[in-house]
């Protein structure tokens, strides 16, 4: 199968995986090698994630609003950028950048605009 192939089906199930705030299926698109890349430094291994996932739901929890802005893939690279409301927080503007390899995302950056509604 074409790597840009791949890309495209992780991407997807990533993307409903995040959007029902399912973690086990989350982590299922990384290893332990895989590094996750955030403002406040990277996060490397399945736990890192784990925890960096959980704390993401709290701000965007399953049913609220997300609206995908721009969507690319191009070999083993998919960038997106969104935008997300809820109690929680509005974020006017968020972006992701997934680098696979094979079938696993090995490097993900991730930074969002976030205004929290305390």
């Amino acid at each position: 199968m074409e790597q840009e192939t791949i890309t495209n089906q992780v991407l997807t199930h990533h993307l409903i995986a995040f959007g029902n705030n399912d973690l086990e299926e989350i982590v299922k698109d990384y290893t332990e090698d895989s590094e996750v890349f955030t403002p406040s430094g990277p996060l490397k291994g399945l736990e890192a994630i784990r925890a960096f996932f959980e704390a993401f739901f709290k701000a965007i929890p399953t049913g609220f609003a997300f609206e995908m802005k721009q969507l690319s893939v191009k070999n083993n690279l998919a960038y997106i950028v969104w935008t997300s409301e809820s109690p929680v927080a509005k974020i006017p503007v968020g972006t992701d950048t997934f680098f696979l390899d094979g079938d696993k995302i090995k490097y993900h950056t991730v930074a969002d605009y976030r205004l929290t509604n305390n």
